[in-house]
């Protein structure tokens, strides 16, 4: 789960981390009244979306009085922003971030994230911030210095300097440095996430060390536990069939293909997607349906599949061990007579209770295209769409 900037620095605040003063505003009257709270003669408005590269795409903005900040906030609201990581439809800005602007001296990377390889949390940091660190990574991956976390001690304070040491800042802004990745470190762990990324941190010309922006990502399984995290859930942000689909458990994922895709297990899914690319088709998401759907999961994947207008064909692919086939064969059925079925729809059917789950399907009535593989089935609905 993502969360906006403004809700990461508070929570980065509350741990006494140093972020700029700021307050969150919703129209252009409040972007003037957040502005007029801050003691600072130059204001940066931030556009507020789920999505890095805002500043490339014109969301960033600085204001030198109160007048250009309601002109920028009136400009940015209701925009819809393009970057890099929104893809071509972009996403509309309905709330902005007003800050203090500060005097910047320089600005550096620092990042905390899972390493699954050695099942630690790492410190990663560079001194080429405000940049993509994948850029920095492809282009001068020297740059970039890792301290790997014991989980036992958790990050120790020789880690902290070392690294910024290796980034250069500056030798008697060290301990402050420390000081905040110890307390990055303390909010990666306590609020269960998954990434933190501060990208700029900078020293300021008064010499203080501070987040400029601030990305958050938390473990979704750990949410039952963050109560105060999930509140800060934008539901706006998030695609109403992935919204849906977290009402029932299921793993979902739009992407931008016409072949809807539903599978039991997350390997299966994955290598299913590959074969309708290998067959020239696109899979319009990724459903993982797990091991212990009912017949009612099963009968609501399959509404939320439809109810993409993209998704020209549906590919059912299911190895039964645990999920029985007839269970998907009847939620399938269930689904197809509620909504209407009125595109193509493949079936593989495989494993525990296979005979009875294809009884079912043959006989509802459906015009359904049997597979006897997955690659069979995978040109089949490619055939179908194309």
């Amino acid at each position: 789960m993502n969360i906006h900037e403004y809700q990461g620095k508070e929570i980065l605040r509350n741990y006494g981390v140093s972020v700029p003063n700021g307050k969150v505003a919703f129209t252009a009257e409040e972007a003037v009244e957040a502005a007029k709270t801050l003691n600072s003669s130059v204001y940066v408005v931030k556009a507020q979306i789920h999505a890095g590269g805002r500043g490339k795409a014109g969301g960033v903005k600085i204001a030198k009085s109160l007048d250009e900040v309601r002109t920028y906030a009136e400009e940015l609201i209701g925009k819809t922003l393009v970057t890099h990581q929104t893809g071509p439809e972009g996403k509309e800005v309905k709330r902005l971030l007003i800050e203090e602007g500060c005097d910047i001296k320089k600005e550096y990377y620092v990042g905390l994230v899972l390493d699954r390889a050695t099942s630690q949390v790492v410190l990663m940091a560079s001194e080429e911030g405000g940049t993509e660190i994948e850029e920095v990574a492809a282009a001068t991956p020297e740059k970039i210095f890792k301290e790997y976390i014991d989980p036992v001690v958790g990050l120790t304070g020789f880690q902290a300097r070392r690294i910024a040491f290796n980034i250069n800042i500056p030798k008697e802004l060290v301990n402050k440095a420390a000081k905040f990745m110890l307390g990055l470190y303390n909010v990666y762990i306590q609020k269960d996430a998954s990434i933190v990324e501060i990208n700029p941190l900078v020293v300021t010309g008064d010499g203080n060390v501070m987040a400029l922006d601030a990305k958050f990502n938390f473990d979704s399984n750990a949410l039952y536990r963050q109560k105060d995290v999930m509140e800060l859930r934008d539901l706006e942000e998030e695609d109403a069939k992935e919204i849906e689909a977290s009402k029932y458990d299921l793993s979902y994922i739009s992407l931008d293909g016409n072949i809807g895709c539903m599978v039991n297990g997350a390997g299966l899914a994955m290598a299913t997607m590959d074969i309708v690319k290998h067959y020239g088709g696109d899979p319009a998401n990724f459903l993982d349906v797990g091991g212990g759907a009912t017949a009612e999961k099963v009968t609501e994947a399959f509404k939320i599949i439809l109810s993409d207008e993209n998704v020209k064909g549906i590919f059912v692919n299911i190895f039964g061990g645990i999920m029985k086939c007839d269970v998907i064969a009847t939620g399938v059925v269930e689904a197809a007579k509620q909504i209407g079925l009125e595109v193509p729809l493949v079936v593989r059917l495989e494993g525990t209770n296979v005979d009875l789950g294809k009884e079912i399907l043959n006989k509802s009535g459906l015009n359904i295209i049997a597979a006897e593989s997955m690659a069979d089935g995978a040109q089949k609905i490619v055939e179908q769409v194309g």
